[in-house]
Protein backbone atom coordinates (compact mmCIF):
# COMPACT_ATOMS: atom_id res chain seq x y z
CA UNK A 1 0.00 0.00 0.00
CA UNK A 2 1.63 3.40 -0.97
CA UNK A 3 1.77 5.98 1.75
CA UNK A 4 0.93 9.89 1.56
CA UNK A 5 5.02 10.49 0.53
CA UNK A 6 4.81 7.79 -2.08
CA UNK A 7 2.16 9.51 -3.77
CA UNK A 8 3.03 13.49 -3.37
CA UNK A 9 6.80 13.52 -4.73
CA UNK A 10 7.71 17.06 -4.62
CA UNK A 11 6.56 20.93 -5.25
CA UNK A 12 6.33 22.18 -8.48
CA UNK A 13 8.56 25.58 -7.80
CA UNK A 14 7.89 28.56 -10.77
CA UNK A 15 6.93 31.84 -11.43
CA UNK A 16 3.18 30.48 -12.44
CA UNK A 17 2.90 28.72 -9.74
CA UNK A 18 4.15 31.12 -7.10
CA UNK A 19 1.72 33.30 -8.44
CA UNK A 20 -1.27 30.98 -7.65
CA UNK A 21 -0.34 30.31 -4.20
CA UNK A 22 -2.35 33.81 -2.75
CA UNK A 23 -5.02 31.94 -4.31
CA UNK A 24 -4.41 29.14 -2.57
CA UNK A 25 -3.77 26.79 -5.35
CA UNK A 26 -0.65 24.86 -5.32
CA UNK A 27 1.07 22.64 -7.81
CA UNK A 28 2.89 18.95 -6.96
CA UNK A 29 4.76 16.38 -8.85
CA UNK A 30 2.87 13.40 -8.51
CA UNK A 31 2.73 9.15 -8.67
CA UNK A 32 1.95 8.86 -12.22
CA UNK A 33 -0.77 5.99 -10.95
CA UNK A 34 -2.48 8.21 -8.42
CA UNK A 35 -5.63 9.31 -9.15
CA UNK A 36 -7.78 12.47 -7.73
CA UNK A 37 -9.21 10.91 -4.32
CA UNK A 38 -5.41 10.06 -3.24
CA UNK A 39 -4.02 12.87 -4.17
CA UNK A 40 -6.68 15.08 -1.85
CA UNK A 41 -6.29 12.58 0.71
CA UNK A 42 -2.32 12.66 0.66
CA UNK A 43 -1.98 16.47 0.48
CA UNK A 44 -4.75 16.79 3.72
CA UNK A 45 -2.98 14.38 5.58
CA UNK A 46 1.01 15.74 4.87
CA UNK A 47 -0.01 19.49 5.42
CA UNK A 48 -3.18 19.52 7.78
CA UNK A 49 -5.49 21.48 5.34
CA UNK A 50 -8.85 21.12 3.11
CA UNK A 51 -8.56 20.46 -0.57
CA UNK A 52 -11.43 21.83 -2.28
CA UNK A 53 -10.46 20.86 -6.07
CA UNK A 54 -7.82 18.86 -7.65
CA UNK A 55 -6.77 18.90 -11.60
CA UNK A 56 -4.01 16.44 -12.91
CA UNK A 57 -2.37 16.45 -16.00
CA UNK A 58 0.27 14.13 -17.65
CA UNK A 59 3.30 15.67 -18.68
CA UNK A 60 5.33 14.30 -21.81
CA UNK A 61 8.95 14.13 -20.86
CA UNK A 62 11.17 16.02 -23.47
CA UNK A 63 13.95 15.07 -25.35
CA UNK A 64 17.21 15.78 -24.77
CA UNK A 65 20.22 15.27 -26.82
CA UNK A 66 24.28 15.75 -25.44
CA UNK A 67 26.62 15.70 -28.35
CA UNK A 68 25.95 12.56 -30.34
CA UNK A 69 23.82 10.79 -27.63
CA UNK A 70 20.02 11.32 -27.29
CA UNK A 71 17.20 10.36 -25.42
CA UNK A 72 14.21 11.16 -23.39
CA UNK A 73 13.43 12.38 -19.79
CA UNK A 74 10.53 10.37 -18.09
CA UNK A 75 7.34 11.01 -18.67
CA UNK A 76 5.05 12.80 -14.91
CA UNK A 77 2.09 13.49 -13.38
CA UNK A 78 1.22 17.14 -12.24
CA UNK A 79 -1.36 17.92 -9.37
CA UNK A 80 -3.04 21.55 -9.18
CA UNK A 81 -4.62 21.76 -5.91
CA UNK A 82 -6.96 24.36 -4.80
CA UNK A 83 -7.96 24.35 -1.07
CA UNK A 84 -10.95 26.19 0.65
CA UNK A 85 -11.49 29.50 1.18
CA UNK A 86 -11.33 28.34 5.28
CA UNK A 87 -8.24 26.20 5.27
CA UNK A 88 -4.92 27.24 6.09
CA UNK A 89 -2.31 28.01 3.79
CA UNK A 90 0.66 25.61 3.44
CA UNK A 91 3.88 26.86 5.22
CA UNK A 92 6.13 25.54 3.02
CA UNK A 93 5.22 28.12 -0.02
CA UNK A 94 5.27 31.17 2.56
CA UNK A 95 8.89 32.01 2.11
CA UNK A 96 9.00 31.84 -1.87
CA UNK A 97 6.83 34.17 -2.85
Amino acid sequence: MKTAYDIIIKPVITEQSMEQTEAKKYVFQVAIDANKSEIKKAIEQIFGVKVEKVNTIRMEGKAKRQGVTSGRRANWKKAMVKLTADSKTIEFFEGMV
